[in-house]
């Protein structure tokens, strides 16, 4: 079925409904399916979040060593972050319902056998299981909202995607590092993990009723070739990337970093041959010829490494750095949390004139207040309301822009293409917020090797230049993505 669409959020003008199917306004049977959909995603981010606060509980009950604990937080990683685009085909290919459902099933199991491990082994299998069925049914969600609202709910409804995608980092440290500090019931870290299987249970329940059946159609044989070299691929970049800098970058990390360029490009070659002779590939490279998308992912790409550091670096900063404790340094991210919430759902309030620049200005609003925290953290203006305020700014700067980028994907693409654009996107916030971590925070690390406020000072004024400098490519690239029209086939 071809759709006619135009760039929903980006333009003044209302998003027209796809062909042949009514306008979709808000009910409470749709109210539940976005309910279903978003509570899944906020489970998933925030479950990758919770582990850093809780590692050091982890390693004082079970004795974990620096490996164990590392792959803790990596085995998580690595399993969502390679397994995206293959959950987004899977759902394709088998019905998105049963693998949200399975994916939901996935991560709860696998929750219930990390709040209970007693081995540092045992957690970290547990913690790869996870990371398998968030990729499993994390993209579900973005498809189910693209092919399941149109016109202006599709628009509110993505706008809500994008808060709970980035917000439920943020409530990890902070909902995590409350409910270890508590330590419920004597069991410490354990509950950080155990709170997802009552809230999974309830979700699976509620999805199995809500979330639409399996559509007719043609059913395409999975490109199972392109999955292992994707997978292969993923591994060989990410695993150097989480593991490296706590090992001192040995030569194996500089190999599979290496290995992982030719094996991307067999799949690049794998999927261009597969759709050239008629085949369903993996992941459809027509949607990349979108430019909307293309610029809009390297907005994304960029931004998600600065605010991915941001997390790492600044409770870093405040407690080693400038000596504040635990709670200051998680609570500090509320004030950002808030105003992303404001910028994601307000922004489409900005005067039609200029709706069109809403991911620009968000993203040069974002440079903007990384400037003004690098000056602040060198005049030492840190304490009192300055660092809410300026926290607030770049979350609010954050939340329009990467919240505007996210409604045009759903303006201008066609949902044939919804199943690509959910995996890409996904991936894209997986693997960049690796690079801004070990990046940005090997920067940081690197520059604090001396203990006290004078050194950790320096070292993250320089990175809030360098978080500002970052950022403007990130706003450059945005103008990109909302300056072109849509595809030729797509407009009215």
């Amino acid at each position: 079925m071809g759709e006619r669409t135009v760039r929903a959020g980006t333009t003044g003008r209302r998003a027209a409904t796809p062909v042949g199917e009514p306008e979709q306004g808000p009910s409470p049977g749709r109210g539940g399916l976005l309910a279903v959909l978003l509570a899944g995603q906020f489970m998933a981010n925030m479950d990758g979040a919770i582990s850093n606060v809780a590692a050091p509980a982890i390693r004082a009950d079970l004795g974990a060593g620096d490996a164990q604990l590392a792959m803790v937080i990596a085995g998580y990683v690595l399993a969502y972050g390679t397994l995206l685009i293959t959950g987004a085909r899977l759902g394709e290919a088998r019905g998105h319902r049963r693998v949200y459902l399975l994916g939901l099933g996935v991560f709860t199991a696998a929750s219930l056998a990390c709040g209970l491990a007693g081995h540092p082994l045992v957690l970290v299998g547990a913690r790869v299981a996870q990371g398998v069925g968030a990729a499993l049914l994390v993209p579900q969600i973005l498809t189910g909202i693209m092919i399941s609202f149109t016109g202006t709910a599709r628009v509110r409804a993505l706008g809500a995607y994008a808060v709970v995608l980035a917000a439920g980092s943020v409530a990890g440290q902070v909902l995590g590092g409350l409910i270890v500090s508590a330590d419920l019931f004597g069991l410490s870290w354990r509950p950080a993990f155990l709170v997802n299987v009552p809230i999974g249970v309830v979700l699976m329940v509620a999805g199995a009723r809500l979330l639409p059946p399996r559509r007719p159609g043609p059913r395409h044989r999975l490109d199972v070739t392109g999955m292992v070299l994707l997978g292969t691929s993923m591994v060989l970049l990410v695993l150097p990337l989480v593991s490296g800098r706590e090992q001192g970058w040995p030569a194996w990390t500089w190999l599979s970093l290496a290995a992982s360029v030719p094996v991307f490009w067999f799949f690049l070659a794998g999927q261009r041959a597969g759709a050239a002779r008629g085949a369903q590939p993996l992941l459809n490279l027509g949607v990349l010829g979108v430019p909307a998308v293309a610029w809009g992912l390297v907005a994304i790409a960029v931004g998600q490494t600065t605010y991915a550091a941001v997390l790492f670096t600044l409770p870093l900063h405040l407690q080693e750095g400038l000596g504040h404790d635990a709670w200051y340094a998680g609570l500090a991210f509320a004030p950002w949390a808030a105003a992303f919430g404001v910028g994601g759902v307000h922004w489409r309030r900005l005067p039609a004139s200029v709706r069109h620049l809403a991911a620009p200005l968000g993203y040069g609003l974002l440079a903007a207040a990384y400037l003004v925290l690098g000056a602040a953290t060198l005049t030492g203006l840190t304490g009192g309301p300055v660092l809410p305020v300026v926290l607030a700014t770049a979350g609010l700067g954050l939340g329009v822009g990467f919240c505007s980028l996210i409604a045009s994907f759903g303006g201008t693409v066609p949902s044939r293409y919804a199943a690509d654009v959910s995996g890409l996107v996904s991936t894209v916030l997986q693997l960049f917020a690796v690079v801004g971590v070990t990046g940005f925070g090997s920067v940081y690390l690197g520059l604090t090797a001396t203990t006290g406020p004078a050194p950790s000072i320096r070292a993250y004024a320089l990175l809030c230049l360098l978080f500002a400098t970052t950022t403007v490519v990130a706003t450059l690239a945005a103008r990109r993505a909302t300056a072109v029209p849509p595809p030729p086939d797509e407009r009215p």
